[in-house]
C-alpha cells in the first residue's frame, strides 16, 4: 500500500518501494490460507526493512508462461516495480508444453521488467522424474542458460529442501503445506535481498 504523509510542515513520506512476483500456484497460496504463504511472509518482512518495501502477489494456480506475458506489461504499468521475480514454467511442464517456448516467454518477460528499469528475480522449478531426464535437464537448462544471458539473479529449484520432505508437502506432492513456506522464503530471500537496493 502506498502511504503518503501531508501536511503542514510535514514531508511527503517516499512510497515503499514494489516487489511484483509474478507466479503460478506455488506463489499464489494454493489451499492454504493467503497468510501462510511465502509471498504473504515476504510482504511482512520486507515492512520490516528501512526504508520499507512491499509485496504485490499477482500470482494465479494455473498461470503459464504464456498468460504471465501477456499479464506482465499491465502489471508494470500498474505497480512501477523495482523488482519483479518471475516463477512461472511449472504449469508449461506438466502440461509437456515445448521448452523453446517457455524459454521464449521467460526472455520476453525479463525483457519487458528490465525495459522498465526493474531487476529481475527468476525462480526455476523441477519436474517430477516420471517426466525423463531429458526434459528435467532441459526446464533446468533454460531457467540457468536465460539468466545467464539476460543477467537476472536465479533461485535454481524454488521448493529446494521442501519439495522431497513429505512432511512439508500437500498430498498432491507439487505444493507445500503452510509449514514449508517459510523454508520457501528463505531459499527465494538468498537471491532476492541483494536486489533489494
Amino acid at each position: 500500500m502506498l502511504v503518503f504523509l501531508c501536511g503542514i510542515g510535514t514531508a511527503q513520506a517516499a512510497a515503499p518501494k514494489t516487489v511484483l512476483v509474478l507466479g503460478d500456484s506455488l506463489s499464489a497460496a494454493h489451499n492454504i490460507s493467503v497468510e501462510s504463504g511465502w509471498v504473504y511472509l515476504l510482504d511482512l518482512r520486507l515492512g520490516n526493512m528501512v526504508p520499507k518495501w512491499t509485496a504485490v502477489n499477482a500470482s494465479i494456480s494455473g498461470e503459464t508462461s504464456l498468460s504471465g506475458r501477456n499479464r506482465l506489461p499491465a502489471l508494470l504499468q500498474t505497480y512501477h516495480p523495482a523488482v519483479v521475480v518471475i516463477e512461472l514454467g511449472a504449469n508449461d511442464g506438466l502440461q509437456g508444453l515445448s521448452l523453446p517456448s517457455l524459454r521464449d516467454n521467460l526472455a520476453a518477460m525479463i525483457d519487458l521488467a528490465q525495459h522498465a528499469k526493474a531487476r529481475v528475480l527468476l525462480l526455476g522449478i523441477e519436474m517430477p522424474v516420471n517426466y525423463g531426464p531429458q526434459y528435467r535437464d532441459g526446464l533446468r537448462a533454460v531457467y540457468t542458460d536465460l539468466s545467464r544471458s539476460r543477467h537476472t539473479a536465479l533461485v535454481p529449484f524454488l521448493l529446494d529442501g521442501v519439495a522431497l520432505d513429505p512432511s512439508l508437502m500437500q498430498e498432491d506432492g507439487l505444493h507445500p503445506l503452510a509449514a514449508g513456506e517459510p523454508k520457501v522464503l528463505d531459499t527465494v530471500w538468498k537471491q532476492l535481498q541483494p536486489l533489494l537496493h
